[in-house]
């Protein structure tokens, strides 16, 4: 991922602060409790706001390539067999075998035991392979055996992990157990990124979405994500809203800089480009790139691909040029 500047000495007694916190569930309580509280009203009117705004022509061609770039292109059922995983994969580095200038995705997501078909694939290429593991979508499960899928996945190929907090502990109040099982992950993890899974829509409320937030940066997760796509209510404009301000309070805190990735419901090209928008203004173009933001996606992909091919040939492609995914 992109080197960032060299923290300040304020921000480096900050960091080292911050870093006893996962020592004591007393502190981890007083400072997750201390953080300001969110306008609920307030946080719903901003992300409305940003999602009136519109982009046209060379600007709306840039953010979809951009936004292509972005998606983890995802597959996470029962069903899924190793020809569809590896056809997935085929799509992630060439989206329009029809355009060779489209854009390959970020990352291919699936359960571990498809990462060795989707390695086979990949290897080589930019796309990165991500791989959901923790007991996925419960995270219910004792921590051996969550540590023991993540390991199996690194294993098998994958270079990104992306686990599920245990929302029961969390909910509980029992963060230091939260925050001891994101820690042990991400030594599981050896070289490969960490994307932690809050799954918002069982956090009830803004502050635990924002305290969560920090629980899992503290913790040292590379990336927050919102949902595993397996809930009612997946990433939403408020909620993701929320992350990134956590994450821009983050890096201005101890100068690391965190990802976030909005996962489950995301469908459209003008949903995607309002999500960018919201980046943009609320922690700058340095999130404005692969590395720092992505989106969870299936059908996504195809709805970009479609108003793509409408920009740069003035014909609206329907929806059974592309493959299924």
């Amino acid at each position: 991922m992109r080197r960032l500047p060299a923290m300040t000495a304020t921000a480096t007694s900050a960091r080292s602060d911050l870093s006893e916190l996962g020592r004591s569930e007393t502190a981890l309580r007083t400072f997750l409790h201390g953080l300001p509280g969110v306008d609920q009203v307030g946080a719903e009117q901003r992300a409305a706001q940003l999602g009136t705004r519109s982009i046209k022509t060379t600007a709306k061609a840039q953010a979809i390539d951009l936004a292509i770039r972005m998606v983890d292109l995802t597959t996470l059922e029962g069903a899924d067999t190793p020809g569809k995983v590896r056809a997935l994969a085929a799509k992630a580095l060439r989206p329009d075998p029809a355009d060779p200038s489209c854009p390959h995705v970020g990352a291919v997501c699936v359960y571990p035991a498809m990462v060795p078909y989707v390695a086979e694939v990949l290897r080589g290429s930019a796309v990165h392979l991500a791989s959901v593991a923790t007991a996925f979508p419960s995270g219910q499960a004792p921590l051996e055996v969550k540590l023991a899928d993540t390991r199996a996945a690194v294993a098998a190929g994958a270079d990104e992990i992306d686990m599920v907090i245990n929302r029961g502990a969390f909910l509980a109040g029992r963060y230091q157990e939260v925050y001891d099982e994101i820690v042990a992950t991400k030594e599981a993890c050896g070289d490969a990124h960490l994307k932690v899974i809050l799954e918002t829509g069982e956090l009830a409320t803004y502050d635990n979405v924002r305290r969560a937030s920090w629980l899992a940066m503290l913790a040292g997760g590379d990336f927050i994500k919102t949902s595993t796509g397996k809930v009612p209510v997946a990433a939403t404009p408020p909620v993701t809203l929320v992350m990134l301000e956590a994450v821009r309070d983050f890096r201005a805190a101890t100068g690391r800089q965190v990802g976030v990735k909005p996962a489950g419901g995301i469908r459209t090209t003008k949903d995607a480009i309002k999500y960018l928008v919201m980046v943009n203004e609320t922690v700058g173009p340095d999130w404005l790139d692969p590395d720092w933001f992505r989106f969870g996606a299936s059908s996504l992909l195809n709805d970009l691909l479609m108003q793509r091919t409408k920009l740069t040939t003035g014909v609206y492609a329907g929806p059974d040029y592309f493959t299924l995914d």
